[in-house]
């Protein structure tokens, strides 16, 4: 049987390659209908939905699911960023976007990114711009110059630019492939996993 992240990243990875979709376990349950595949979650109904009529595929996920960071963090893995507001249903809304080679695409509360900053910070003190990580704003990524958190908010500073954001916010941010490197997102992910 699939765990919830296995069914979840069958389901993005189905949806993405146009293909029919039928899948259950006792917490989640995806399918195909028309033109929309559809993952829905025993106890709250539709979680996400792909439309298969767009290429690359649109996802839509719903806002207040309980699934919704690990849903987040499963279309990362496949290069998917949340683009927009909420929609009139609650839904966010997801598209394609091409990560550069060699860097690792993460969709996570900003906390998570502040844990790898003080992984790599020693990159960003030295000579040259640190590549280490990168953040996505202005629809291009950006090196990460420095990180700060003053009165409950996280400054990012970029090249020539600073974002502020709190902890539970979500954002979208690379980091590069190291080999063996431990992935700082896979606890998050194997939490909700066993449900």
């Amino acid at each position: 049987m699939l765990s919830n992240l296995e069914l979840m990243r069958v389901f993005v990875y189905n949806s993405m390659q146009k293909q029919e979709v039928l899948l259950s376990n006792p917490f989640l349950t995806a399918q195909t209908v028309y033109q929309t595949t559809q993952l829905m979650a025993k106890t709250e109904g539709v979680i996400a939905t792909a439309e298969l009529a767009h290429t690359p595929s649109l996802f839509l996920i719903n806002a207040t699911s309980s699934y919704w960071e690990i849903m987040n963090e499963v279309l990362a893995d496949y290069s998917y960023i949340l683009t927009g507001e909420l929609d009139r249903r609650g839904f966010y809304q997801y598209r394609y976007c091409q990560v550069p080679n060699g860097y690792k695409m993460h969709g996570t509360k900003s906390v998570f990114l502040w844990r790898a900053w003080w992984r790599y910070r020693k990159y960003a003190l030295q000579l040259g711009i640190p590549l280490e990580l990168l953040i996505r704003t202005r629809d291009a990524w950006y090196p990460i110059r420095d990180l700060t958190i003053s009165d409950g908010l996280l400054y990012i500073k970029t090249l020539g630019n600073e974002i502020a954001v709190h902890g539970d916010d979500l954002i979208t941010w690379l980091s590069k492939i190291q080999p063996n490197s431990y992935n700082l997102t896979n606890t998050t992910i194997l939490q909700k996993e066993g449900e």
